[in-house]
């Protein structure tokens, strides 16, 4: 994440609990009390994702001025064929996603991200090569430097493209 801190609107909670088909109470009535006794209005579990749309720079969100991003290309993820007859580039992929939460998110909250690197491992396969697995930890702290959740994702990235 390029940027520093993101309020957490009650807006964007609704919104996104709108786009997830979640039409509980607690992400949008802020006098609704939930049975596990939660009170205001509360971000959906994966909500803390889409932190990634306050960063300028993520390089999945579409740039202005005609400046090419990840997936605008005539190719789906980007990748251009290697011209070596190998049949196409290798590739990474996005191959997990964890959260680890330790308090709720809530409107009104002014999240800040930390991500640091976190495990690496290989494994062998049969089609692709090498694969090198690699996770990257980001902490998400509240305003007053409460850690609220621990978001693990794992990369892997293969040593050629998968045979046919």
């Amino acid at each position: 994440m390029a940027i520093d801190k993101f309020l957490i609107e009650a807006s964007h909670i609704m919104m996104f609990a709108r786009s997830i088909g979640d039409d509980n109470p607690i992400y949008y009535d802020q006098d609704y009390k939930s049975d596990s006794g939660c009170e205001g209005i509360i971000a959906p579990p994966t909500f803390a994702q889409s932190s990634a749309q306050f960063d300028p720079d993520y390089f999945l969100r579409p740039k202005t001025g005609g400046e090419g991003w990840f997936g605008s290309g005539k190719e789906p993820t980007g990748l251009k064929p290697s011209s070596g007859g190998g049949g196409g580039a290798a590739a990474g992929l996005h191959a997990e996603q964890r959260f680890e939460y330790h308090l709720p998110v809530k409107a009104g909250d002014i999240l800040t991200a930390t991500s640091k690197p976190g495990n690496t491992w290989e494994k062998e396969s049969k089609r692709a090569g090498k694969l090198k697995f690699s996770e990257s930890v980001t902490e998400y702290r509240n305003q007053n430097g409460d850690l609220v959740i621990t978001a693990t994702g794992v990369g892997v990235q293969t040593e050629r493209p998968v045979d046919s």
